[in-house]
């Protein structure tokens, strides 16, 4: 399969830029994966498309304020986006500069806190904090970052509409967006129906909106993300399987993570790196059905959406929310997807 596979054209007024007043708000456009039919509903409707027994499972990394601007002690100016905490200290980064610092020399951010550069690893600069501590830095003075296609600064409301409800574990540079919709009475109407909850956490990278270079999309090489799969997510699964409940994820990232955990054939715990990359022909493994947003053209996610709902119906479901202006990407409207069973990976025409 090639990149242009995944192209569609969208207009400029369909990228949401903020949020719906409401995390409810927006609206879900429900595709079933097996026989392509679409239904336009409101995401405040989920809990009846859902039924008890099922299991919603949520990534509940942490959005840090990653975004910081500083200069090089000769005055020349530079922009830090955090990629990855290493430790309380220690981060990797994009710096954004006239010229790259080098290892061992001094950055100054806009109040004047020193950070080392320790080292290079290709793109990335490896960043020494103070004794305060990377996290409290980021929190005193960075700033939340924002996909580059919201192109505004952020402001204050960003702080908390960027963040699920539920997120408790520091470490992300992007939001799981699919988790943005969901607030805390929505959370107890579907406790209340009988919906099981589990948590995974996988700490997603700037590199989720790297464009893909290549046009034949098996030579992409993914970015690497921290997660953790937990035995109790493990148990919850099993225990949802055997009352014949349906997996649902919330959001791409739980699925990357519960595919990656269950790599070797079987859900297992694990915690570490994944890249794991899933396009067209992927047996999916764990996950029945998923909830997510609408994605760049060409991107890694519509590859993933492609994959779990089949080609055709996955590229006819954004051809539709074109034509009836649904709300593009972080701060859009969401799709609930019933997979795919039978996808052929061969449906694509090859060159």
């Amino acid at each position: 399969m090639r990149r242009q596979d995944f192209h569609f054209d969208l207009p400029d007024s369909l990228i949401a830029r903020v949020p719906a007043k409401e995390r409810r708000g927006s609206r879900l456009l429900c595709l079933d994966g097996p026989s392509g039919a679409l239904a336009h509903r409101r995401f405040a409707d989920l809990p009846d498309l859902l039924e008890p027994g099922d299991l919603l499972v949520f990534n509940d990394t942490r959005v840090i304020p990653a975004r910081l601007f500083g200069r090089k002690p000769s005055g020349g100016k530079l922009e830090i986006l955090v990629e990855r905490v290493l430790d309380d200290r220690r981060v990797l980064a994009h710096v954004r500069s006239s010229k790259s610092p080098k290892p061992g020399s001094e950055i100054l951010l806009e109040d004047d806190t020193p950070l080392q550069m320790v080292d290079r690893h290709d793109a990335l600069f490896e960043l020494e904090f103070p004794e305060e501590g990377a996290l409290p830095v980021l929190e005193r003075l960075g700033h939340m970052p924002l996909p580059p296609y919201i192109d505004r600064p952020d402001d204050d409301t960003d702080r908390e509409r960027y963040q699920t409800v539920y997120n408790r574990n520091a470490g992300a540079v992007a939001a799981p967006t699919a988790g943005l919709h969901f607030d805390e009475e929505m959370l107890e109407t579907l406790k209340a129906k009988g919906i099981d909850t589990a948590f995974v956490t996988l700490h997603v990278g700037a590199g989720t909106f790297q464009p893909v270079r290549v046009d034949d999309i098996h030579t992409h090489k993914m970015h690497s993300e921290v997660l953790n799969v937990s035995e109790e997510v493990c148990q919850a699964v099993a225990d949802c399987r055997a009352r014949g409940g349906r997996v649902i994820a919330v959001g791409t990232t739980s699925v990357r993570a519960l595919e990656s955990a269950a790599a070797s054939g079987e859900l297992q715990p694990t915690v570490g790196d994944t890249e794991i990359f899933i396009y067209p022909g992927y047996e999916f493994r764990v996950v029945d059905r998923l909830i997510t947003n609408f994605h760049l053209p060409e991107s890694t996610l519509l590859m993933l959406v492609s994959a779990f709902a089949g080609y055709q119906h996955a590229m006819n479901a954004y051809k539709v929310a074109v034509e009836e202006e649904y709300r593009f990407f972080s701060y859009g409207d969401a799709m609930l997807i019933d997979r795919n069973p039978a996808v052929d990976p061969a449906e694509v025409g090859r060159e």
